[in-house]
């Protein structure tokens, strides 16, 4: 019988113990650097079974069940996700991540948020940890759940990780978005932050201020969705400007864009200072708006391009608009290069995530990914680079390794053998280019053999996010038989 009202998303969805914990999370905020709230509620939750919990310096939240009884002596297993989430919302929506829970709804077998971000990246995972943890039917050998903090934010939590925490030498790490497939490796990354200060000037006389919008794009994962080139709000705003420039010469006041510095950015403002009455500012904007939609046919039509009046400011100093446009205008964004030695998989990539300029400074934020740690250094290094020619001060921070693809991985037979008898077909082995904690928690834990899965979800990092039902309890099948496999049930 479900626990869930008849009127709930959740209502009569499977498996119930795994949906139970999800619609918590929902229900309880949990924004990078704010998931204090709900890691108490759970370390309380966990120490009410009679679970060893324990919060390290990081504020990660380690659990500890014990094996079934008589599965004491096999391999220890830690259970790996992150509690927090990306949070983005559609223009207009009121919503408040630092207090508001999701809303769920229910569409074509999938779960989706309609004006927020989901937060099934990573919610589902975590859902289907502290289900295992809960469910005394299974049989496993010991486990261990790591509970990252700060994941979307810059990996705070697995950085902060201290050794000898953790006694499992096998991860099944549950953060990956594509169902039927094990990740093996991913990329590693690394930020860039631009910010200059300058000095407001007052605003022209005898100017009128118009604020013009570009939205309507998809945004989405700045590592999973980078190869599909879907338009950039703040890169394809600066090229409108540049190009109104040549028109119409104005005063910036601010330009602002993305919330996220892995989400690619849907909407972006610009507030300006035009010297006369324009009566035909909107029909050029609606041009300039079919020529970007007719270049992003296929992967971005819905991109709209308005502008409407507001109040006056204090603007940029000419020489420091020219700057900032001309710096913006030229740095990079989107997919350097793919891998040769991984057809298909992006190597090297870059997304300018955040621009917040006004007329007292700027600061723009980029975030760098490569598998191929190297590579990803090295273009950062031509961000600071371009940016100097400028003048404005840029700083690399936040470096965190790649996992590099263990293929002979004893972790990864055993899933592939279960996949195979459960489903009867044959998975895949993958490396994303999105940015797992892997790579780091291997680093402080040498020798760990880890292997990541998860269901199938679309839209992490943007609103709209949505999950496919079945593959969740698809997802807790394969769990729920790997443990057991693991364990040496059956043999």
């Amino acid at each position: 019988m479900s626990r869930f009202s008849p009127d709930s998303p959740f209502a009569g969805l499977s498996p119930d113990i795994v949906w139970k914990h999800f619609a918590s999370l929902c229900a309880t905020p949990r924004p990078s650097k704010g998931e204090g709230p709900l890691r108490d509620a759970l370390l309380a939750w966990a120490r009410g079974r009679g679970l060893a919990a324990t919060v390290d310096a990081a504020g990660n939240l380690i659990l500890k069940k014990p094996a079934t009884p008589g599965r004491e002596g096999a391999p220890g297993v830690i259970l790996q996700g992150h509690l927090d989430m990306v949070c983005q919302k559609n223009a207009g929506s009121a919503h408040d991540f630092s207090r508001d829970p999701v809303v769920p709804a229910r569409r074509d077998g999938w779960l989706v948020a309609e004006q927020t971000t989901l937060g099934a990246d990573n919610g589902v995972g975590v859902a289907l940890i502290l289900a295992a943890l809960e469910d005394d039917s299974l049989v496993h050998g010991p486990l261990e759940a790591l509970l990252t903090v700060d994941e979307e934010a810059g990996m705070g939590g697995a950085r902060g990780l201290p050794p000898g925490l953790l006694d499992g030498r096998l991860m099944l790490n549950l953060d990956t978005e594509d169902w039927g497939d094990f990740y093996l490796g991913c990329a590693g990354g690394l930020d860039v932050d631009v910010r200059r200060a300058a000095t407001p000037e007052p605003a022209p006389a005898a100017h009128r201020f118009v604020r013009i919008a570009l939205g309507g794009l998809r945004g989405g994962h700045s590592g999973v969705d980078i190869h599909e080139e879907r338009g950039n709000a703040i890169k394809l705003l600066v090229r409108v400007l540049k190009r109104l420039a040549a028109r119409t010469p104005f005063r910036l006041a601010a330009l602002a864009g993305g919330t996220a510095r892995n989400a690619l950015p849907r909407e972006a403002v610009a507030t300006l200072a035009l010297p006369a009455a324009d009566d035909a500012l909107d029909g050029w904007l609606a041009a300039m708006a079919d020529e970007l939609r007719d270049e992003l046919a296929g992967v971005d039509e819905g991109l709209t391009l308005r502008a409407e009046p507001c109040a006056a400011s204090p603007v940029l100093a000419a020489a420091e608009q020219a700057l900032w446009l001309s710096a913006l205008h030229a740095a990079p964004h989107g997919v350097r290069r793919m891998s040769r030695r991984l057809p298909g998989v992006v190597e090297t990539s870059n997304n300018l995530g955040i621009v917040d300029l006004r007329a007292d400074g700027g600061f723009a934020h980029f975030m760098v990914r490569s598998l191929v740690d190297r590579a990803g250094v090295a273009l950062a290094d031509e961000i600071v680079s371009l940016f100097a020619l400028a003048g404005i001060p840029a700083v690399q921070s936040g470096f965190y390794p790649g996992w590099a693809p263990n293929p002979g991985s004893p972790l990864l037979a055993v899933c592939q053998s279960v996949y195979r008898r459960e489903f009867g077909g044959e998975s895949r082995v993958r490396v994303v280019h999105a940015g797992l904690e892997c790579g780091i928690i291997g680093e402080k834990y040498p020798g760990l053999d880890i292997v990541s899965f998860g269901p199938t979800i679309r839209g992490a990092h943007a609103p709209g996010e949505r999950v496919e039902v079945a593959a969740v309890a698809r997802c807790w099948h394969l769990l729920t038989a790997i443990l057991a496999e693991l364990s040496g049930e059956g043999r």
